[in-house]
């Protein structure tokens, strides 16, 4: 799985819903490519993983009532393999990564705390803390996956709505395309949604 991917796949979204042409496969390449984004900006993170171990900078906060230096970073799969962080001056060799039930819950760490006995330490300084770690998700969840595809469904029959109103307001079938996310796709990813925290 590659790092921010398409969620569903076209065959995934023909069953969804009922299409059974496929002189549009294109669209639908589009439809879930956008809607894929859709849900990572709503959610603020996104759900796919990098192949290997990899190298990213971040600025570490002091948390005044741990007294801990806190680094909050992208998704780092659970169970970790391959990660490390260190400073400009050195390895951090004392830390712990958050939250504590990551992994028994299915979710990724999103933050990690050193530990003051740490033989280095960060000071704050802007982009100074460097972690390589296999970014994201070990897998979709079902409930992303279920909103990219009511998302894709939505911006698919949207070249039908050219004025983004679908259905009939005679027959009481109006429906407005409005410009976000469905209703119901928010109440599905609402769980997942990443609030980056400053500690």
């Amino acid at each position: 799985m590659a790092w921010a991917p398409s969620y569903v796949t076209p065959t995934q979204l023909k069953a969804f819903a009922a299409i059974s042409v496929s002189d549009h496969d294109a669209w639908l390449d589009l439809a879930i490519a956008a809607a894929s984004r859709a849900v990572d900006q709503f959610c603020n993170r996104q759900f796919g993983l990098v192949d290997a171990p990899e190298e990213r900078s971040y600025t570490a906060e002091w948390d005044r009532r741990q007294c801990r230096w806190v680094v909050w970073h992208d998704d780092v799969m659970a169970p970790v393999t391959g990660f490390s962080i260190e400073t400009e001056s050195g390895v951090i060799d004392a830390y712990a990564l958050k939250p504590a039930n990551a992994v028994a819950q299915g979710r990724p760490y999103t933050h990690t705390i050193v530990d003051p006995a740490s033989t280095y330490t960060p000071t704050g300084a802007r982009d100074e803390v460097t972690i390589t770690a296999r970014w994201g998700w070990a897998s979709v969840p079902d409930a992303v996956q279920e909103a990219t595809l009511l998302q894709a469904n939505r911006l698919f029959k949207r070249h039908d709505a050219p004025f983004g109103v679908a259905g009939s307001p005679q027959l009481g079938s109006e429906l407005r395309l409005l410009a976000k996310v469905d209703p119901d796709v928010a109440v599905v990813l609402t769980p997942y949604v990443r609030w980056w925290a400053a500690a």
